[in-house]
């Protein structure tokens, strides 16, 4: 919901405008449209986009009931909402369904511009990823020591 509120916000005010400087002009606000992921990977691939969120929507929501571990649910709740953002500009946006170009907005200008989806879809990644190397299941468990690993 933060990342739809913020989209709507930005394009409502700053849509054809000069872009809003922040931190001395290291941030900048302004409307750009990404057909692309995250930071701007693969643009012009948004069907494909498209029906890749839509697979991480429905593989994250038949997940969800098995969860047990506070910290995977943060981390698939991160991507689902990111995805989510995303996927509703990618629904509803011009050109029309499943090719609208996705609201980005944040410009540090030493990388792609973004928003709010992809900074969640980024940090709900990285969660998974440490929560994969260390070895946490859905269910919060880790598994248990291979006693041939230890007399190694």
């Amino acid at each position: 919901m933060l990342d739809i509120a913020t989209k709507v916000l930005v394009v409502a005010r700053l849509e054809n405008r000069e872009p809003v400087r922040l931190l001395g002009g290291q941030l900048l606000l302004r409307v750009s449209r990404n057909t692309g992921a995250a930071f701007s990977f693969a643009e012009g691939a948004t069907l494909l986009l498209t029906a890749i969120a839509l697979a991480v929507v429905v593989v994250i929501v038949r997940t969800a009931p098995r969860l047990r571990s506070a910290a995977w649910a943060t981390s698939l709740g991160l991507l689902l909402g990111g995805a989510s953002g995303n996927l509703v500009d990618r629904m509803l946006r011009s050109p029309g369904p499943g090719r609208g170009g996705v609201v980005d907005f944040l410009d540090f200008q030493v990388w792609p511009s973004f928003n709010v989806a992809d900074s969640a879809i980024v940090c709900g990644g990285v969660l998974a990823v440490l929560l994969s190397l260390r070895g946490i299941e859905l269910d919060g468990r880790r598994p248990a020591p291979d006693p041939a690993d230890e007399a190694a």
